[in-house]
């Protein structure tokens, strides 16, 4: 019989800060593991800590603490299968990203990270010290090799482990999504299998972690790219795969292999596991939102109700005089169909209360945009104790391309703790809720079938703050807008590329405008599911005050 090599993945979902938590299932993954007569158990990169830890992994007491827990991780599963296990490391005052394998009660080898990313949502160079590509450990006679996630997008790590004897490449990561992802990381890793000829596992975490999704996704190829198992997106999953030795070297036996989905599904589903494992590690069990009867509010409370439960999600219309009949239709059969709790607040009078109260300071002055935000703010108010009281997060529904040109009230319908819809552009909201409205998985906990009403998503867009308004009225149609945005912000583009994409000129320089004056506003909302390589927050980061404009 040839020789064998099992290795159980751990497609697992860490909590950043609960190492006595990630620690606990670790151990629990380990006897799964050594039940089935698993040789190593692997787990994702930095897995002990959680991830992205950001600067709380530089505190000397949260990383002593971890190194700690992995030593004793390691001596309470001494009689087993081995463990390949992230976390921090210290050696003569300087901080590593680790890769610790623990056999027989102690720490055997230690590998260091060689490559730190420093772009989009990491910044490693800040956090660590860059580690020497070294040579394979050695687990029960095979010689692997681990590049920890960076590394594995670079050849010279995987070389160098080729070329000192690793028999297979096992790479643990903490890659979070974006649209397109998957691709990216096939192409580096069917490139690192052609120039070693080696068989690799790409094993990465799955969760959600503030704005950032790790999606899994683990796979493992065999030499010249075949893919010999796929474990699923966004879900949790523990996997025992298995290494036979052949007369060609080690090659993985095919296993399972779970359907990628499209980006629509991939979208949603990182916007329903972001806003769960948010709420789920923040310590909320209960969400609400502003129900307008719009298509924003319509997705998040879906979202909500997928994520949560639909006896989870409160669901409030606040109606002034300017709200429609159909507005108020729409959401109130919206909420009926998703299940989800349904409370009518009209603020009529609290608005005429602080009209009043402000009418001697006003006096002599025309109604505004001053009045349209007291309406905002009072609901956002309102809302807000409402949570308070309830012990429920208010989630605010704020599409990406009202995000980018500041089309929100701060301190009104920007009010909330999370927004799953904040790397979303309009003319995608109204893609995703047609999908939603086709599509139902076994992950979402909301009803199935046509839960947003078609005239929700047929209705022109409007914030409904004074008679008859519509969002065109003060920016340009959502395609175009949205066009013009993808080129200024996803693409860092200039006024020249607008126009020369087909688009007028004052419309670019207008919604450039609106963006680089919007800065203070997306600095103090909330966080939200980061969907895109651009993404506001920490994908991009720009000074609240510029004066610069492009000419």
């Amino acid at each position: 019989m040839a020789k064998q090599f099992r290795i159980t993945l751990a497609q697992v979902n860490p909590t950043v800060g609960d190492i006595a938590g990630n620690c606990a299932m670790a151990q629990k993954t380990w006897d799964m593991a050594k039940a089935q007569g698993a040789d190593l158990v692997a787990f994702p990169e930095m897995f002990i800590t959680g991830y992205n830890t950001q600067d709380l992994v530089m505190k000397p007491a949260f990383h002593t603490d971890a190194i700690q827990a992995i030593q004793d991780l390691a001596t309470t599963c001494a009689d087993g299968p081995a463990i390949a296990i992230g976390g921090p490391w210290v050696e003569e005052g300087d901080l590593y990203n680790a890769y610790f394998i623990l056999t027989g009660g102690k720490i055997k080898s230690t590998v260091k990270k060689h490559h730190l990313p420093n772009e989009t949502v990491f910044d490693e160079v800040r956090l660590y010290t860059s580690g020497p590509v070294s040579g394979p450990y050695v687990v029960d006679d095979l010689r692997i090799g681990s590049p920890i996630c960076e590394d594995g997008w670079h050849e010279d790590v995987a070389e160098t482990l080729a070329e000192t004897g690793a028999e297979v490449l096992l790479i643990p990561n903490g890659s979070p999504y974006y649209r397109g992802k998957m691709d990216v990381r096939y192409n580096h890793m069917v490139s690192r299998v052609v120039e070693t000829g080696l068989p690799l596992i790409y094993l990465n975490m799955v969760g959600g972690q503030d704005d950032q999704v790790f999606d899994g996704a683990s796979f493992a190829l065999n030499p010249g790219g075949e893919l010999a198992v796929q474990l699923p997106q966004f879900q949790e999953c523990v996997e025992t795969i298995t290494l036979e030795q052949t007369a060609e070297g080690w090659r993985i036996q095919s296993a399972r292999k779970d359907k990628i989905p499209d980006t629509y599904e991939a979208d949603y589903h990182a916007m329903v596991l972001s806003l769960r494992d948010y709420c789920r590690k923040s310590g909320f069990g209960r969400v609400l939102l502003g129900l307008s009867g719009g298509v924003d509010s319509a997705i998040v409370a879906t979202i909500a109700a997928d994520a949560l439960g639909a006896d989870k999600v409160r669901c409030v219309m606040l109606p002034s005089e300017y709200t429609s009949q159909v507005s108020l239709d729409d959401a109130k059969e919206l909420a009926q169909t998703l299940g989800c709790r349904y409370d009518f607040v009209p603020i009529s009078e609290g608005r005429s209360a602080i009209t009043n109260t402000l009418a001697p300071l006003f006096e002599g002055t025309k109604p505004d945009l001053t009045e349209e935000n007291i309406q905002s703010r009072l609901r956002g108010l309102l809302l807000m104790a409402l949570s308070n009281k309830f012990g429920e997060m208010l989630l605010t529904t704020g599409n990406k391309s009202e995000v980018a040109v500041g089309y929100a009230t701060i301190y009104g319908d920007m009010a909330g703790g999370y927004n799953p819809i904040k790397d979303l552009y309009k003319t995608r909201v109204f893609d995703i809720c047609r999908w939603r409205n086709e599509n139902h998985r076994d992950w979402m906990m909301g009803a199935a079938g046509q839960v947003i009403p078609q005239n929700i998503i047929d209705k022109p867009p409007s914030a409904e703050l004074r008679p008859d308004q519509k969002d065109s009225d003060s920016l340009p149609d959502y395609p175009v807008l949205d066009a013009l945005l993808t080129i200024l912000v996803d693409d860092e583009g200039s006024i020249a590329d607008c126009v020369a994409a087909g688009f007028d000129r004052d419309d670019a320089k207008h919604v450039e405008r609106l963006l680089y004056l919007s800065e203070y506003k997306r600095f103090q909302s909330a966080p939200g599911t980061r969907l895109s390589k651009r993404a506001f927050w920490l994908d991009r980061r720009y000074p609240i005050i510029n004066r610069w404009r492009d000419q």
